[in-house]
């Protein structure tokens, strides 16, 4: 592809589902109330609630989000990110009216722990990872650093959080294990000097802070299931509790109500309002997932609790009930596939589970959950009775869309794992390949199954499987090299397709006299379905493997994508790319078009699913 990606036009992104639940209190309310701040890989996501819409603060960090702070009036939201040993981890300062960056700070080592606004957001406190183990102060506007200090005593353990006061510019917390310490600035020395504070006999991992707007007292949530009260003036031990019923999991996210009474997530996924002065419960809900972050609408009439499961909740104050209201998949989405004839919904497949989802509102219809089982690739049954899966314990499993009832089960389908699946057009036959490299046809008639045909020539797994329309031939694309055309009548091989690659995809052309292969050498190939003879190669990626592919019902388009996380929408007969998309902050696994040929879905190893215009299609 000669053309720079830079001067290709864009292609639109409309929709991600996606929340990056394991960043600590990584989801924030906007101050105007109206706004949802979350991570997803190295993206920010900002969403309204009145109307769903997302913008995206991206293209900026390098790897993913590892925490989060917005700033008291939101003028400022500010992001650390991770990054490889011996690499720096950048802290970006976004001006969030303008949707641009205001600075780029450069300091930490591999990872930036916590962030921290001051009240008047005259300055930012980063808190490096165990790896770098400071901590800085930033002057916001002038973009620079103003003193720093390794952030625990010698013989302390390693920092988790940071958190300013309220009342005070100059004065912050920071906590973690076995060390909980004030610090205060000393702007005109240019220096910050820490006091510890006195816990007497308790040891405690601290992993959230919370201080009350009057900066008397501050809360310290810990691993062991209590919360910690402070004297922030005397830096002395007040109380802490619950004295008997600890909280599961460890306290992991800490929010004080205008009340006085006290917000507390803890990692076993429930929330419990309690008071702040015995720490007793006055209500509690539990939600799916350990919750990492607890974020207040206004006062805190609302609540949003964000969990490791990926979900985030509204709960109202007043009942307490929690309303899912994003649902995502926490682990690296395989497989989509749009059912025959109908654009309205799509299917994707992860670790633990299946999902449906509803395409414009971006809504969990369906989940369907299998533990600790990873689900490889998916497709919906022409008739749409039938949803038939590829598990990595070497079954097949098909369940109904509507309920998601297990309807049959292929025990022992593939000795290590299927990797690979799609039905016939008449709904009586499903091809599936595996880790070992056979090819299977299996009977599928009412709740029962049988194997008609084993073709063994593949030497490594399969990884795409396309049958053509009159069921007679099939394709399968492997990480042996090699693509092996067969006759579905007889079994038996009619073309063998070699490349120096590890086959990821393949497609037909809807008119299916050529086939198009994509794999780890970055390129894309055409080859005649009739004798197997390449017909061209396009250079398809400047970095990293092409792991999906999908072809448009017309045959006018394709489009790719990959390790390059971007999506690439190509004119099948010219050969060039039309469009780029640029917004995955992951690999890309897999890409599918909609039949009416409106939307493009693509999932990412970061659990994301993105959802895009086609470009020229139009609303109906």
């Amino acid at each position: 592809m000669a053309a720079d990606v830079q001067e290709i036009p864009k292609l639109q992104l409309e929709a991600v589902i996606g929340f990056n639940g394991h960043v600590i209190s990584g989801l924030h309310m906007h101050p105007d109330r109206e706004h949802l701040i979350y991570p997803l890989g190295s993206t920010l996501v900002i969403k309204n609630l009145q109307d769903g819409r997302q913008d995206f603060l991206h293209h900026r960090h390098t790897n993913n989000i590892s925490c989060v702070s917005v700033s008291r009036t939101g003028t400022y939201v500010a992001s650390g990110q991770v990054n490889f040993m011996g690499f720096k981890a950048d802290v970006i300062i976004w001006d969030n009216s303008k949707s641009e960056i205001h600075a780029r700070l450069v300091l930490h080592q591999a990872k930036v722990e916590a962030l921290s606004f001051s009240p008047n957001e005259t300055y930012l406190v980063t808190l490096g990872g165990q790896d770098d183990g400071s901590i800085v102060v930033w002057n916001v506007e002038k973009k620079e650093a103003i003193c720093g200090s390794l952030v625990s005593a010698q013989g302390a353990g390693h920092c988790l959080t940071v958190s300013c006061c309220n009342l005070s510019e100059d004065v912050f917390i920071s906590a973690g294990h076995g060390t909980l310490r004030v610090w205060e600035l000393d702007l005109p020395n240019r220096k910050i000097r820490p006091t510890e504070c006195q816990l007497g006999p308790l040891k405690r991992v601290i992993t959230c802070i919370e201080i009350p707007e009057d900066d008397v007292f501050f809360y310290c949530g810990t691993t062991s299931g209590d919360v910690l009260k402070v004297n922030l003036k005397s830096r002395l031990l007040n109380g802490h509790g619950p004295a008997k019923h600890k909280f599961s999991k460890g306290v992991s996210a800490l929010k004080m109500l205008k009340t006085g009474d006290l917000l507390v997530g803890s990692g076993d996924g429930t929330v419990v309002l309690c008071s702040s002065i015995d720490f007793k419960t006055i209500r509690s809900v539990t939600l799916e997932g350990g919750v990492s972050s607890v974020a207040l609408r206004g006062e805190g009439q609302q609540v949003f609790v964000g969990t490791e499961a990926s979900q985030i909740y509204r709960l109202g104050y007043t009942d307490f009930t929690s309303e899912l209201i994003a649902s995502s998949h926490c682990n690296a989405v395989w497989d989509a596939a749009f059912p025959i004839g109908t654009s309205e919904l799509f299917a994707t497949c992860s670790q633990d589970d299946i999902r449906v989802w509803h395409t414009e509102s971006s809504k969990e219809l369906l989940r369907i959950r299998i533990p600790n089982m990873t689900c490889n690739a998916l497709g919906v049954m022409q008739d749409g009775l039938s949803i038939y899966s590829a598990w990595n314990d070497g079954m097949i499993r098909l369940f109904t869309p509507e309920s998601g009832r297990l309807m049959m089960m292929i025990p022992n389908a593939h000795s290590m794992g299927v990797t690979a699946i799609k039905s016939t057009s008449d709904c009586t036959r499903l091809v599936s390949g595996g880790g070992e490299g056979q090819v299977r046809v299996w009977h599928i008639l009412h709740n029962t199954h049988r194997l008609i045909a084993s073709m063994k020539e593949h030497k490594a797994s399969v990884n795409s499987i396309k049958i053509k329309s009159n069921n007679e031939e099939c394709v399968t694309a492997s990480s042996d090299g090699t693509c092996i055309i067969w006759d579905m009548v007889r079994f038996v091989r009619n073309q063998m397709i070699l490349a120096n690659t590890l086959f990821k995809s393949v497609c037909y052309h809807p008119d299916e006299y050529q086939i198009l292969t994509s794999g780890t050498d970055r390129k894309i190939g055409y080859w005649e379905v009739y004798d197997g003879a390449a017909v061209r190669e396009l250079e398809a990626s400047q970095s990293g493997a092409i792991n999906g592919m999908d072809i448009s019902a017309d045959g006018e388009h394709f489009i790719t994508g990959g390790d390059d996380k971007l999506v690439k929408v190509w004119r099948y007969v010219d050969g060039d790319v039309t469009h780029v998309g640029v917004g995955h902050s992951g690999s890309i696994t897999s890409v599918c078009v909609s039949p009416n040929k409106r939307f493009i879905i693509t999932t990412s190893a970061d659990g994301a699913l993105l959802r895009w215009r086609f470009p020229n299609s139009t609303s109906s």
